[in-house]
C-alpha cells in the first residue's frame, strides 16, 4: 500500500503519484510552514494512546513480550517531554527548528537553522515501528518525508504514520509512505531525485547501492549496520556475576541479537580457552531459560526459528566440522567458542559466538572494526568501569552500557554517536540591510 496526502492507494498508483509527487512538494514548500509544535502535540497524543492499550489490537501480531515492550517505548520515545528535551539538545530549540540567531561579532548577518527540505527515508526491517520513528524526527526538523518501507515491515510503520495524520491532518503534505521494493530501482530513482537528504538503514551494500543513484547534490544521511558485543573483565569471577549474566542472557533472547546494539559477542579477558568452556557451561542454562521465557506465542514463528537453528547447525557440520566440538547448544539457543578474537556478527537468533581478548589486546583487536562499532555490554569492578568505558570509547563505541540495557533506550540518546536532527537541518546565513544615515 502506498500512504500519499492522508490516503490509501494501492501499489498500481506509485507510476502516478510519482509523477505528480514534485509539484506537490513545491506547493507545499512554497505555501506551507510545518511548526514543531504541531508535530510535537500529534506524536504525544499518539504516544499515549499506544501506552493507554488503544492499539492494543494492532500490536497483537508481535511475538510475545513484544506489544508490552513497545508500549513502554511509546509512553518513553513519544512524550512531549522527552520531543522538547530532544529538540532542546539536538538543536537548541524547543519550539521551531526555524530559528533565528544574530551574532554580535556579525551583526549585519543573521543565520537562520532550516529544515534540509525533502528526505528520503530507506528504512531498516530489524525492528517493527522503525521507520515510523525516523520518519518523526524528520517531520520534528519541518522536512518533507519520503518514507520506502522495508520489505520485511510487519504493517505496524504504516498503520501508526495513518493514525498520526488522522491526530494532526497537517501532517499529511508532509508525508508519503511507499512500500516499493528495493529491486525496483527505478522508482528508487524517481524518489532520490526529489530528496535534499537521503537517510539510508542498512549494511555496506546496501549504502552502497544507495550511493549509486543518489542525484549530485543530495546529503547523504548512513546509518549503517553495527556491531554490539559484551566484555567480561574477570573471567575467573563467574559466580560472583549471575545476576548481570542473567540480564544479558534476557537480552539476547529477547532482542534475538537482531539490533545494531545486540550482542554478537562474548568476549572475556583471558588468554585461556579452557574459561571460554568453562563460561560456556555456566552461561548456557541462563540462556536456555531465557529463549524459553521469550519463546514466540504463534506456531509459525517457532517452527520459522527452529528450523533457523537447524540449518545452522547443519551448515556448521558440512562447512566446518573441525569446530563442532566447540559449540554448546540448547533449545533455540548455542554458544560457539572461537579460537580468534575478531568482532563479528553472529548466526543471530541467540546464537553467540564466544572469544577470548586480553585487556592488552582491545584497542588493536577493536580498531580493526572502526566505523562498526555501537554498544559494549560491560561487565566489571565498579572500580575498573570508568577505565574499561573510556577504553572502549577510544576504539570508537559509541554506546556503553551494562550488560542487561545493551539495547535500552534511554531518552536523549544519540543514533551511532551523532545526534539524527541536526543531519536533518541546515544553516543559512542571511544579510541584513542596514539604514543609511
Amino acid at each position: 500500500m502506498i500512504l500519499y496526502r492522508g490516503a490509501f492507494y494501492d501499489h498500481a498508483a506509485q507510476d502516478r503519484i510519482l509523477t505528480e509527487l514534485e509539484s506537490h512538494i513545491n506547493h507545499t514548500l512554497a505555501e506551507k510552514t510545518l511548526d514543531a509544535e504541531t508535530v510535537i502535540a500529534a506524536i504525544d497524543a499518539l504516544g499515549k494512546e499506544i501506552a493507554s492499550g488503544a492499539h492494543d489490537a494492532l500490536l497483537a501480531s508481535l511475538s510475545s513480550d513484544e506489544p508490552r515492550r513497545y508500549k513502554l517505548l511509546a509512553a518513553a520515545m513519544l512524550s512531549r517531554e522527552n520531543l522538547e528535551w530532544k529538540l532542546q539538545t539536538e538543536l537548541c530549540c524547543t519550539s521551531s527548528c526555524d530559528n533565528i540567531v544574530l551574532s554580535d561579532r556579525q551583526p549585519a548577518i543573521r543565520s537562520r537553522m532550516m529544515p534540509l527540505g525533502v528526505l528520503f527515508h530507506i528504512a531498516a526491517g530489524n525492528m517493527d515501528g522503525l521507520p515510523a520513528y525516523g520518519l518523526a524526527e524528520g517531520l520534528l526538523t519541518g522536512n518533507i518525508n519520503i518514507l520506502k518501507l522495508p520489505q520485511a515491515d510487519s504493517g505496524l510503520s504504516l498503520a501508526v504514520i495513518s493514525r498520526l495524520i488522522a491526530i494532526e491532518p497537517a501532517l499529511a503534505d508532509y508525508i508519503t509512505v511507499f512500500d516499493t521494493p528495493s529491486t525496483d530501482i527505478h522508482a528508487m530513482q524517481r524518489m532520490a531525485a526529489l530528496a535534499d537528504g537521503i537517510s539510508v538503514w542498512g549494511g555496506e551494500a546496501a549504502v552502497s547501492a544507495v550511493r549509486s543513484l543518489a542525484p549530485t547534490g543530495a546529503k547523504l544521511i548512513e546509518w549503517g549496520h553495527k556491531l554490539g558485543f559484551c566484555y567480561l573483565a574477570n573471567a575467573q569471577a563467574l559466580n560472583r556475576i549471575t545476576a548481570e549474566l542473567t540480564a544479558l542472557a534476557e537480552h539476547i533472547a529477547a532482542t534475538r541479537q537482531l539490533l545494531c546494539s545486540s550482542c554478537q559477542t562474548i568476549y572475556l579477558n583471558t588468554e585461556d580457552e579452557a574459561d571460554l568452556h568453562r563460561f560456556c557451561e555456566s552461561f548456557l542454562p541462563l540462556l536456555e531459560a531465557a529463549v524459553l521465557a521469550h519463546r514466540s506465542g504463534t506456531v509459525g514463528e517457532r517452527a520459522y526459528l527452529t528450523l533457523m537453528h537447524h540449518t545452522q547447525y547443519l551448515e556448521q557440520l558440512i562447512g566446518a566440522p573441525q569446530s563442532t566440538a566447540d559449540e554448546y547448544r540448547k533449545a533455540g539457543c548455542s554458544l560457539t567458542v572461537c579460537r580468534d578474537s575478531e568482532l563479528e556478527l553472529s548466526p543471530m537468533m541467540c546464537s553467540v559466538l564466544v572469544k577470548r581478548l586480553p585487556r592488552e589486546q582491545i584497542v588493536p583487536v577493536l580498531r580493526r572494526k572502526k566505523g562498526l562499532l555501537q554498544t559494549a555490554g560491560l561487565i566489571c569492578d565498579p572500580a575498573e568501569r570508568d577505565t574499561y568505558a573510556t577504553l572502549f570509547a577510544r576504539c570508537g563505541v559509541t554506546r556503553i552500557t551494562t550488560a542487561g540495557n545493551m539495547s535500552a533506550y534511554f531518552p536523549g540518546e544519540a543514533h551511532d554517536g551523532e545526534y539524527a536532527l541536526r543531519r536533518y537541518v541546515r544553516m543559512v546565513d542571511m544579510e541584513r540591510l542596514t539604514k543609511s544615515p
